[in-house]
């Protein structure tokens, strides 16, 4: 058992290795000041693999560590790196973990992108003012404009990449003993 243990934490220390890299190389602006980067497809995968909470501590490890490093948004940034995060992986391994199958990767999927675009859609409304120092009025002009499709954008990616992805890197982690068949 211990063994099992050695090989779950030193898988999900690479997983959030690479989901770091992610950030650090893997930025892309999309629009004003929001950059899509992939770094929430490794952390699902690390859900889908061993369970939500896996995720969340992937997402908290990998957002701080930006926050630290490459990020200039500061704690309201990691915030809000973090609950986005959580809101797509969490939610999708939540369901992934009752329906292991093609379909239920598709439905936990397009929970967990559903989850996430209302959760940041929500979040950008009551806290971009203080974090951004807009006027309200100013960021709701730009809910439907700019964060609404930057979140379908950045869901949508998610998903897809994750789908298309998850099952030829779980077979290499079998392959190679890392995670359990």
């Amino acid at each position: 058992m211990k063994n099992s243990r050695t090989k779950k934490l030193t898988t999900v220390g690479m997983l959030c290795a690479l989901a770091y890299i992610a950030v650090a190389v893997g930025r892309i602006p999309v629009v004003l000041f929001l950059k899509y980067d992939p770094k929430d497809v490794v952390i699902v995968i690390g859900g889908l693999i061993f369970g939500p909470l896996t995720s969340l501590t992937m997402a908290v490890i990998v957002s701080v560590v930006e926050m630290i490093t490459v990020s200039s948004t500061g704690l309201w940034g990691c915030t809000m790196n973090i609950l986005s995060s959580c809101s797509f992986a969490c939610t999708s391994a939540f369901f992934y973990k009752r329906h292991r199958t093609k379909s239920g990767a598709v439905k936990a999927l397009a929970c967990g992108m559903t989850c996430q675009i209302a959760v940041m859609m929500l979040w950008n409304w009551l806290v971009a003012p203080i974090y951004m120092g807009y006027p309200r009025e100013a960021v709701e002009a730009l809910l439907l404009t700019a964060f609404l499709p930057f979140n379908l954008l950045k869901g949508g990616l998610n998903a897809g990449i994750t789908f298309l992805i998850y099952k030829p890197v779980v077979t290499t982690l079998r392959k190679l003993q890392l995670v359990e068949s």
